[in-house]
């Protein structure tokens, strides 16, 4: 029996000597948190006490109710997956991506029209309300079942300047990728990556645990002139996954000599 002694609500202290018990290796990742009967009588309290305590952890992401298994103690461990953003150039005027047949797709790919968002069109150089061909992915890798959310967006103004990619739209990424190229436009990619919580459809579908934040990457395929072409958007688990990058250096500019 552990006495509480802390100040707060009671369902706070209780939670508070939970986390603790957790963050010393009392509870031990993945493992199963003692029943309500259990905690009830380690820390004398009542049931909603004990409830309220672990909907309070739940909340924090220390814990992860299965339902009719009971609360686990969630995994602080390496996530499963490292995203290798590499792109590489290829024979044929083609581009890969290492790693990229990791994915497979659990759903046919939904092509739409869209239009820019305050967001998008930032990231496109576009004002808002712009016209997009959109195409959805919903990915899957089969060895550990983690999923991901992936999206191309291409302007129209882009697609009608290429007519492959009007024809077309619904390509994967890397086949644009060589459409872009066959046009004319020496490529380049610039990447940003945030970590955000994530709204209830992409729970949903991402099959995310409770308080499990994404990863969103927006990757922008620049052309000639540097403009920006095409905007990926891939969401995924943080917990689940890594993104990892090869750096080089660019070649500084000569500076002239003023005479």
């Amino acid at each position: 029996m552990t006495e509480i002694q802390r100040p707060g609500a009671l369902y706070q202290q209780v939670a508070a000597a939970i986390r603790e018990a957790i963050l010393s290796g009392e509870f031990a990742p993945e493992s199963l948190l003692p029943s309500e009967a259990q905690l009830m009588a380690r820390y004398q309290v009542s049931r909603p006490t004990v409830r309220n305590a672990i909907a309070a952890l739940r909340t924090e992401g220390l814990i992860d109710v299965r339902h009719g298994k009971g609360s686990f103690v969630r995994s602080g461990g390496h996530p499963t997956l490292a995203l290798d953003r590499r792109i590489q150039n290829a024979p044929g005027g083609r581009f890969v991506m290492p790693g990229g047949d990791v994915w497979d797709e659990a759903e046919e790919p939904s092509v739409h029209r869209t239009r820019t968002t305050k967001a998008t069109g930032r990231l496109l150089g576009l004002g808002g309300e712009e016209e997009l061909f959109g195409c959805d992915r919903l990915l899957v890798d089969a060895a550990t079942g983690t999923r991901a959310m992936h999206r191309t967006l291409i302007p129209f103004e882009v697609a009608e300047s290429v007519p492959a990619l009007a024809e077309e739209p619904g390509q994967q990424p890397t086949a644009v990728y060589a459409v872009l190229a066959k046009a004319g436009h020496k490529l380049w990619w610039s990447e940003t990556v945030r970590a955000r919580m994530p709204v209830p459809d992409e729970r949903t579908t991402l099959q995310l645990p409770d308080a499990t934040p994404i990863l969103h990457l927006s990757r922008i395929t620049h052309g000639t002139d540097d403009r920006p072409l095409i905007l990926e958007e891939l969401r995924i688990g943080a917990d689940r996954a890594e993104a990892a990058y090869r750096i080089t250096a660019d070649k500084q500019p000569t500076r002239r000599r003023q005479t």
